[in-house]
């Protein structure tokens, strides 16, 4: 009914995983069975879904927060576009493609969501946005914080794991929701080797060195000594900059990811790679679409 392309993807899946693109019927079957068992392996449930393929789209998400009490709170638009293998790379907000009008109809859409399903804590309504049709199509929700809340949070000055944890005990949301002022990108810096075709790196830290200054915030859960598994999660550390206007934020992750250094034995990490998107005019610009690395 939908036709193709298709995206077939895992109900427990995340993080780019248990998610192909499936083109004719002839792909289909085997593309099912591949999904379904990394999924099962991965997640613990192999249950999968079809959707549209959108291409061209940008990635946009609302963050929310609710109390289950009848009050909900979109507190942001994120704009994710930048990714590898549906991996995101890149995160800032706001939309640099997004009027203030279609910021409005997704926050609204993302607060009707919640309060009609008496959700409770924090959560992401993601959309893909396709800029030549103005067309918006929801995606899901990620019930849980997710890794690029920082931008949310540094635009807002609303501490989003401080009031999880006051609702999870039964407190409300009170007063006004927080205003968004200026503009936040974050770059994930990743043990995975760019010259290999961004294999996983692992191994042990033998120097982090990590950047500080206006605007910057970096959060991150090793240290010198801590071996990076080879499990799942290659991230290190995420990089955060703030400032008054896009360019501010953007020339200020640049110093921070330069002045960053970390050293893996026998490892690598996306750094150079990190550092060379930011230089790219698309990525400057606003024109890169999901599609674009």
């Amino acid at each position: 009914a939908i036709g193709y392309p298709l995206m077939l993807k895992a109900t427990a899946g995340g993080g780019g995983r248990g998610i192909r693109v499936v083109t004719s019927d002839a792909e289909l079957v085997e593309a099912y069975e591949r999904t379904s068992q990394e999924a099962a392996r991965a997640f613990g449930s192999g249950v999968v879904f079809l959707e549209r393929l959108v291409t061209g789209a940008r990635h946009v998400e609302v963050q929310v927060i609710a109390d289950g009490e009848g009050t909900a709170w979109a507190l942001g638009v994120r704009d994710c576009s930048i990714q590898r293998r549906n991996q995101k790379v890149v995160e800032e907000s706001a939309s640099p493609v997004l009027d203030p009008d279609q910021v409005a109809e997704l926050k609204t859409s993302a607060e009707r969501l919640a309060l009609a399903v008496g959700y409770r804590g924090a959560a992401t309504v993601e959309f893909l946005y396709h800029p030549g049709d103005r067309l918006f199509a929801f995606l899901e929700v990620n019930t849980r914080l997710q890794v690029e809340h920082p931008i949310t949070e540094s635009t807002t000055g609303f501490d989003l794991v401080k009031a999880q944890l006051r609702i999870a005990g039964g407190g409300r949301l009170e007063g006004a929701p927080p205003i968004e002022r200026g503009h936040a990108v974050e770059a994930r810096l990743n043990a995975e080797d760019p010259d290999r075709d961004f294999a996983p790196s692992p191994g042990r830290i033998a120097r982090l060195d990590l950047p500080a200054g206006p605007g910057i915030r970096v959060d991150t859960g090793v240290s010198e000594g801590d071996t990076i598994p080879a499990d799942f999660d290659s991230m290190i550390a995420k990089i955060i900059a703030y400032g008054r206007d896009r360019d501010e934020a953007l020339g200020r992750l640049r110093r921070a990811m330069a002045q960053t250094t970390v050293i893996i034995e026998g490892g690598a990490t996306n750094k150079s790679f990190v550092l060379d998107l930011l230089d790219q005019p698309e990525l400057i610009d606003g024109s890169a679409d999901t599609g674009w690395i």
